[in-house]
């Protein structure tokens, strides 16, 4: 896959301007559909072949009830010491519903007076307005004018309030993903120190979110999709987008750094730091994708479009990133880099990474601890998770939807905004024996305020009855009732032989959320098992998979911990901005594993790859693991910060779904990134020692080498710089030629064994050639020079000794020198 991806990376560079007009094509393209094809989202939740949704169906096609149409209720509310039957009230009312009938797209409105639709007490009051197309379909100025009829009644000094699926919209968002794109532009710069290398991260990622959107939007027109799609899709757009490029835009100047030409530097950037993303993408991708075993369509719809924009982010990254690094060139470093590329770079300092990773394996037992402590402790909270759908009683506190219901559950009672839907059939005769038998037996239940008389279809094979409950349509009574009415169907069924269901917004709610639950634990095993068979693929030990997926969990649990202590509890509420606590939404534990056990795969990948090379050359493990910190810490780091960054904008909706979400996705990045992946996983792997690497001969055999790290390429390169007459390369740990063999042998070993600063793993009684930055040796076989590189070193056996002489033969066989300022490059 390296070699592929490499090659690949080079065509990017080379033919950059056609890989860039073919992009820029493709979007127009797109745009085009967008603006055609598009179609509008739905805020319906249902589940085919479910009880409640199967009798939506009968409604619909039996009695006309067209569960997919937009409907408001409009609250009317006396003054203090009033009520709505005195003349001037009722004449406001009348004239309010007047005027609502005379609204957009309105197909009938009931007059409160006359349905009856007024509390006991006389100070509340409703009017049903239904629509006669989606809430889909609905616009702004439709709304407003709902709202400006309802409240010609606010003349004679009435409350007017408004609910009701008619009654929302899409929140916009734009804030979010401007403030992400701010920090993660600021998190850029820092990091890289030049604004082209910046800028250029996001510049791929808006484009890429551009094709995500684009594509969400025609896919409106042929599909129902969810208004949180879009937005979804542009968290994980935005946010995976951004830390791809940035892993291969650091990837590429690290190679330029080196001395490689341009072209070269981008072929082994996407080659390497490019496997890795294509690893960390299908990861996300095929958990977002399996989202279908759910068996809910609205759920796989949003997991597919947003697998298709990270699908999107993946191949930007892989072929536009490389094109646009052709446009940037050497600028993409900084200028002080670009003075010293080719130069060798004394070691210097240990970065930060380095250090963390030595002082956690110093007290590696109470870093652990600590950290289990802490993740612990933050996923408590997490064992009062109360999952369910949000309706209006979960709106803002000052909106008008939550007034609205306030004023009918005070009015009418908690269960008057969660009625239930009795759907009686009975094909082998008339039905209203069966429905009258339905109301008797549901009266008698607990928790039922009344059972209104059936409604009876034409063909008097369909009946429907409405049932007001206790209590709200989310509490657990509810449950218990819906429950209890399917536990006595039964009985219908065999005293009139009609068949009784049970319907209406909070069953459908409460199917919904009971098969969401039901299903987590199917996805949780599909997710971690393919977690464990991927990582043993890349890093070839059975401990190491076990370990990353059992860290998942735990950033898992944490996050979870974290949002019912927030949005569940209401602790930090107000910090977070949120107006309105309740249960948490039901998709979110699905989506929250599957988005985030990608982004955790992603770190491990980063992390623990580089350790697993420097094991494999012969480092011991807790210098592996230390190499492995100190070279990925940084890049991560970043990636961490702007992730975070990303999904924390998007606690600033007022999208109940994409608040949650984003505010679980930023606390599971930040307690993976840095809680497990930069401590617990380093801790519990010098804990293990050789063991973590270990993995059966006969599984060995079986597995494929996917070479994500892209070791055969670094190999396949090596033996195509090498020189061709007079060189023969030997590979570690054999021996190297001897003078008689040939008069130039290339030797290519692992810089963790060598016992001197250049890496070269042969060089004892070495000495330093002041003048030229090279090593002398006078061994046993005779003295020769070791021209240093950062993992080539070329031993040549020759008579002439002086440093003119070693010059000439090292020009002559076209070997480049890293240590001095002419090197052509790396070799």
């Amino acid at each position: 896959m390296a070699t592929l991806l490499h090659r690949l990376g080079r065509f990017s560079f080379r033919r950059r301007g056609l890989v860039t007009a073919l992009w820029l094509v493709l979007l127009a393209a797109l745009g085009t559909g967008a603006a055609t094809l598009s179609g509008p989202t739905s805020n319906a939740f249902s589940i085919p072949g479910t009880e409640s949704s199967e009798a939506l169906t009968v409604l619909r096609e039996k009695m006309g009830v067209g569960a997919d149409d937009a409907a408001a209720q409009v609250v009317f509310t006396a003054p203090a010491q009033a009520t709505l039957t005195g003349p001037a009230q009722q004449a406001a009312i009348a004239e309010a519903v007047r005027a609502l009938r005379a609204a957009p797209h309105v197909a009938q409105v009931s007059d409160p007076f006359q349905s009856r639709t007024v509390s006991p007490d006389q100070r509340t009051a409703f009017a049903s307005v239904s629509y006669a197309v989606p809430a889909g379909d609905l616009t702004d100025a439709d709304r407003q004018a709902l709202y400006a009829a309802g409240r010609t009644a606010e003349q004679a000094d009435l409350g007017v309030e408004f609910g009701g699926t008619a009654t929302q919209q899409q929140s916009a968002g734009g804030a979010a993903e401007a403030i992400g794109i701010a920090v993660a532009a600021f998190i850029l710069l820092i990091t890289f120190g030049s604004l082209v290398a910046a800028g250029l991260p996001l510049l791929t990622a808006v484009l890429g979110v551009g094709f995500g959107m684009a594509g969400i939007q025609v896919a409106t027109g042929f599909f129902d999709l969810s208004s949180s799609t879009s937005a979804l899709a542009t968290m994980l757009g935005l946010a995976v987008a951004i830390d791809y490029a940035l892993f291969v835009v650091s990837r590429f100047r690290n190679e330029l750094a080196d001395g490689h030409e341009p072209e070269q530097a981008a072929g082994r950037a996407v080659g390497t730091a490019g496997s890795a993303v294509v690893f960390a993408g299908l990861t996300v991708i095929i958990a977002l994708v399996a989202l279908a075993v759910t068996g809910i369509p609205f759920l796989t719809a949003m997991g597919v479009a947003a697998a298709g924009t990270v699908a999107v982010a993946v191949a930007i990254t892989l072929s536009l990133v490389p094109a646009l690094l052709g446009f940037a060139g050497t600028r993409i470093l900084t200028r002080d880099n670009r003075r010293g590329i080719g130069r060798h770079r004394s070691p210097g300092t240990m970065p930060m990474g380095g250090h963390w990773a030595r002082g956690v394996l110093r007290r590696r037992i109470p870093a652990l601890l600590l950290s289990l402590g802490v993740a612990g402790v933050m996923a408590i909270p997490a064992l009062d998770l109360n999952l369910a759908l949000p309706d209006d009683s979960t709106a803002a506190a000052d909106s008008t939807q939550r007034r609205a219901y306030d004023q009918l559950s005070e009015g009418f009672g908690a269960g008057f905004n969660g009625p239930l839907l009795l759907v009686v059939e009975d094909n082998l005769g008339d039905v209203g024996t069966a429905a009258e038998q339905s109301q008797q037996i549901v009266s008698r239940l607990q928790d039922v305020v009344m059972v209104t008389p059936p409604t009876i279809n034409a063909a008097r094979d369909t009946a429907m009855l409405t049932v007001i409950p206790r209590g709200g349509p989310g509490t657990q009574q509810t449950k218990d009732l819906v429950a209890a009415i399917r536990d006595h169907a039964g009985e219908v069924t065999a005293s009139t032989g009609g068949d009784l269901a049970v319907t209406g917004t909070a069953a459908l709610n409460i199917d919904v959320s009971d098969k969401l639950t039901a299903a987590l634990g199917p996805y949780l095993a599909i997710v971690v098992g393919l977690a464990f068979v991927l990582l043993m693929l890349v890093f070839r030990s059975v401990l190491v998979p076990l370990k990353a997926t059992l860290g998942f969990l735990i950033s898992v649990a944490a996050a979870f911990g974290a949002l019912v202590a927030v949005f569940q509890w209401g602790w930090l509420a107000d910090l977070f901005g949120v107006e309105s606590t309740g249960p948490i939404v039901s998709v979110m534990p699905i989506f929250l594993i599957g988005v985030l056990f990608g982004l955790a795969m992603d770190y491990e990948v980063f992390l623990v790859t580089r350790a697993r090379e420097e094991y494999v050359h012969g480092a011991t493990p807790d210098e592996a693991i230390v190499t492995g910190t100190r070279h990925g810490a940084r890049v991560v780091t970043a990636a961490a910060l702007i992730m975070i960054s990303v999904f924390a904008g998007f606690i600033l909706t007022d999208d109940t779904i994409v608040k949650s979400l984003g505010f679980a996705l930023a606390v599971g990045v930040a307690v993976d990134a840095f809680l497990v992946r930069m401590t617990i996983v380093p801790a519990v792997m010098s804990l293990l020692g050789k063991a973590a690497w270990w993995l059966p001969a006969w599984l060995d055999r079986l597995l494929p080498n996917i070479d994500v790290e892209g070791e055969q390429l670094a190999h396949r390169l090596a033996a195509e710089q090498a020189p061709t007459e007079q060189t023969a390369v030997v590979q570690a740990p054999a021996e190297p030629r001897s003078a008689a063999q040939s008069p130039v042998a290339a030797v290519e070993e692992p810089a963790s064994s060598c016992e001197c600063d250049c890496g070269c793993g042969s060089c004892a009684g070495a000495r330093r050639a002041p003048a030229t930055g090279r090593r002398e040796v006078n061994d046993e076989r005779g003295p020769r020079r070791i021209l240093r590189g950062p993992r080539r070193h070329v031993i040549h056996q020759v008579s002439d000794r002086s440093a003119a002489g070693m010059d000439a033969l090292a020009e002559r066989h076209l070997i480049g020198d890293p240590g001095t300022a002419a090197s052509p490059g790396r070799r």
